[in-house]
């Protein structure tokens, strides 16, 4: 059997329209599916219904899947797990970097590395930490 892909799940605790949002700015991400909970459970509580229970985003060749989550469960800022991000252009990924900076909080401010890319790490309004990796052209 070959792996084919891992694609991040992001878990947002009610805050998944809030992240749809900003990633479509920051990213320029488009919404390949969404369902809710009340569009595939007709036992779904009311206050309920309107929550996201699936959501496909793609940005450029990504795709990332979030969901609003079951209620009380854990959210995206509890555990330790960075979304990493690889670009190959510096210019789009500081513009995506700040944006996500100016609500968010830059853990470590794009630098030059000595493999020949700008990084840093920002985390969002959502407490999903971003890792950015843009290779920087050989001119």
């Amino acid at each position: 059997m070959t792996l084919n892909a891992a694609t991040p799940y992001l878990i947002l605790g009610g805050r998944a329209e809030q992240a749809i949002a900003l990633y479509r700015e920051a990213f320029g991400a488009t919404v390949e599916a969404l369902q809710r909970f009340g569009d595939v459970d007709r036992s779904c509580p009311e206050a309920q219904r309107h929550l996201i229970m699936h959501a496909a985003l793609r940005a450029g060749k990504a795709l990332f899947f979030m969901s609003d989550g079951p209620g009380e469960g854990p959210k995206a800022s509890d555990g330790a797990v960075s979304v990493a991000l690889d670009w190959d252009d510096t210019d789009e990924a500081r513009r995506s970097f700040d944006r996500l900076a100016a609500s968010g909080q830059v853990v470590q401010p794009l630098i030059d590395t000595p493999w020949g890319a700008l990084f840093g790490v920002v985390r969002d309004e959502l407490g999903v930490a971003w890792m950015f990796n843009a290779r920087k052209s050989a001119s």
